[in-house]
C-alpha cells in the first residue's frame, strides 16, 4: 500500500456566478512514478469532473502545466510526488490572467511580449529561398539554441518578486528572448535600438538579481550567463555613446 496523499487544490470558476475562491482537498492513493499531472487526471476522473488545469504533451516540453506546487512553479508533469510530503497544495501561476481553478493564461502575455521585443530577425537582406543557409560557428549557434529552448511556461515569472509588483517588467523569459537576438549574427538592429529596449526599469536593470527565475526553471536555461551578457552589452553601448 503506497501512501495516502492529500491534494489542497486551489478553486475558482470566474465565469460561475457567485463562486469564491476556496481550497478543497481531495485524497488519493499513491501508486509508483505518480506525477502531480496523473494525480490531477484521476482526481478529475473520479472526484472532480469539472477541475480545470492545463496540459498538452505531458513530456516538460509544451509548459502547459505549470502551477505553483507547494509554493513553487514547477510543471506537474515533472513533479513526482515521491519528492513531495503527504499534502500538496495546487495553486495557479500568480501574475498571469487565472482562466479557472489552476489554469491560467500565459499566451496573450508571451505574445505581447514577443510583439514588443519584436522577436524575429532584423535584416535589410531579401530572401532568396534558393540560397544556402547562413552558416554560424558553432559557439554562437549553441548560445542561440541554449536561448531557443525556451518552453514559455511562465515558471520564471511567477517566481520572480519584480514582475509581481511591475507588470511591464520583460521578465527572466523577455531577457532570455533579446539575448537569444543579441547572439544572432544575423540580427542587424543596432546598438541604439537595442540600448533603448533594454536599458530601463522594465529592461535588464529592472533585474534584483534575486536569481528566482534561474533556481526554479524547469529546463535548466542559463539564463544568468544570458542576463550577464545583455548587461554587459549594453554598459558597452552607453559607454560608447
Amino acid at each position: 500500500m503506497g501512501r495516502t496523499l492529500t491534494f489542497k487544490i486551489f478553486r475558482y470558476n470566474p465565469t460561475k456566478d457567485n463562486d469564491q475562491p476556496h481550497i478543497e482537498a481531495y485524497r488519493l492513493e499513491e501508486i509508483p512514478r505518480l506525477n502531480v499531472f496523473s494525480a490531477l487526471n484521476m482526481i478529475r476522473e473520479q472526484q472532480a469532473p469539472d477541475l480545470m488545469y492545463d496540459f498538452v504533451c505531458r513530456a516538460g516540453i509544451c509548459g502547459s502545466c505549470a502551477m505553483m506546487i507547494n509554493g513553487r512553479p514547477t510543471l506537474a508533469c515533472r513533479t513526482l510526488t515521491s519528492d513531495l510530503p503527504d499534502t500538496i497544495e495546487l495553486f495557479p501561476l500568480p501574475f498571469f490572467k487565472l482562466l479557472g481553478d489552476l489554469s491560467v493564461d500565459t499566451g496573450v502575455w508571451f505574445r505581447e511580449m514577443g510583439e514588443r521585443l519584436e522577436s524575429w530577425i532584423h535584416t535589410q537582406k531579401q530572401f532568396d529561398p534558393e540560397a544556402q543557409e547562413e552558416r554560424m560557428d558553432n559557439a554562437t549557434a549553441n548560445k542561440i539554441y541554449e536561448s531557443e529552448r525556451c518552453i514559455e511556461c511562465g515558471c520564471c515569472i511567477a517566481g520572480c518578486a519584480t514582475a509581481q509588483v511591475y507588470p511591464d517588467f520583460l521578465g527572466a523569459a523577455g531577457l532570455n528572448r533579446i539575448g537569444r537576438f543579441l547572439f544572432d549574427p544575423r540580427d542587424e538592429r543596432g546598438d541604439q535600438e537595442w540600448f533603448e529596449l533594454v536599458s530601463t526599469d522594465e529592461g535588464v536593470f529592472g533585474c534584483l538579481g534575486m536569481m528566482a527565475c534561474d533556481d526554479v526553471c524547469p529546463k535548466d536555461l542559463p539564463l544568468l550567463e544570458v542576463f550577464a551578457y545583455i548587461r554587459r552589452k549594453v554598459s558597452g553601448m552607453a559607454l560608447a555613446k
